[in-house]
């Protein structure tokens, strides 16, 4: 008897700058991101892609990704997708793109992976301020 459908497993999921795909399908993804490194906030990030890919699952889903602020509650995006695997031994990739991703203050982001409402991965990313070497030190202010 053949399954109908099995929750597939994530494989893998990544956050880069830019995810691209040649004419063979292979991917390259481009400036893989493990912390976030900011002159000052609030600064804004032009484009943020993750990469997601699913595998070992029957059925048709429903991917969820989102980007989560550092008090834990607020959505700052969030995107949705439906794919299919016909068979176990099949994959997707999806790649979601958020644009204009505003960091408003220094903390811990999270990154959320669900499929079917199932928390799969829930990924730390720290937004870290760091002057550019050489900057001077900052200016302090009065009270």
């Amino acid at each position: 008897m053949q399954p109908s459908r099995i929750l597939p497993d994530l494989q893998a999921s990544l956050l880069c700058e830019e995810v691209r795909q040649e004419v063979t399908g292979n991917f390259f993804l481009l400036g893989i991101v493990g912390v976030i490194r900011v002159p000052q906030v609030p600064v804004t990030a032009f484009k943020l892609c993750v990469f997601n890919r699913w595998t070992a699952g029957v059925g048709t889903f429903t991917e969820s990704v989102r980007f989560i602020g550092p008090d834990g509650a607020t959505v700052l995006r969030q995107s949705q997708v439906k794919f299919t695997l016909h068979d176990a031994s099949h994959h997707a990739v999806n790649v979601t793109v958020f644009g204009q991703v505003e960091f408003a203050a220094p903390g811990v982001y999270h990154l959320e992976v669900l499929v079917d409402e199932v928390m799969k991965l829930r990924s730390p990313v720290p937004v870290v301020v760091q002057p550019p070497p050489g900057a001077p030190p900052p200016a302090n202010k009065a009270p």
